[in-house]
């Protein structure tokens, strides 16, 4: 009987990953409210075709989570496909990614597998609390979280780059816990050629 390495990699990544889980955890969920919001405040006051950082504005491409994403293929567009799901939040004080998350994962690590040559930056955040160190430490944590279970699927070093801005860059400007919780995240920023 062969056994597919990739399925047996992502088998085991899921099975050590929601050993660890808390029942806090596994009750915590984002709002698709919350998410939505986050969208309309970054593209409130913009056109298709309006000039954003230098390049075309393409509103679909930014709801997807990446300027640009687009060019990469149509799955990033989709929004019933995983690949369309760029980023990976947390729960407080956590670099444990939740079982919800792991198929996001697991669906970029298959990209990057069939395209050797793609790369990606996981950009590790947290949310405002804690010291400037401390959550800088934290985002990291949060990004190698994302960067090991790539690894263990077979995604290569050379594809793969970690950052950590800490609280430097929020997704959501408030000092509530649904602006907390969209800013505890690893983003996926694929590196568009």
């Amino acid at each position: 009987m062969r056994i597919n390495k990739t399925a047996l990699a992502f088998a085991i990544s899921a099975a050590i990953l929601s050993g660890c889980s808390t029942t806090e955890e596994k009750q915590a969920g984002l709002l698709e409210s919350e998410l939505n919001a986050e969208n309309n405040a970054v593209t409130s006051g913009l056109e298709n075709g309006e000039s954003l950082s230098g390049e075309t504005f393409n509103s679909n491409a930014l709801e997807n989570g990446e300027m640009g994403i687009s060019r990469l293929g149509a799955e990033f567009t989709d929004p019933t496909n995983s690949l369309s799901k760029l980023t990976i939040y947390f729960m407080y004080d956590s670099s444990q990614i939740q079982q919800d998350f792991i198929p996001v994962v697991a669906a970029h690590a298959q990209y990057l597998l069939g395209h050797p040559n793609q790369k990606v930056i996981l950009e590790g955040h947290a949310d405002e609390r804690g010291s400037r160190e401390y959550n800088i430490a934290l985002g990291e944590q949060r990004a190698k979280s994302v960067y090991r279970m790539m690894k263990v699927q077979g995604v290569s070093d050379s594809q793969l780059e970690v950052v950590s801005y800490g609280e430097e860059k929020p997704s959501a400007e408030g000092m509530d816990e649904a602006s907390w919780q969209l800013n505890r995240r690893t983003e996926i920023a694929y590196q568009v050629q």
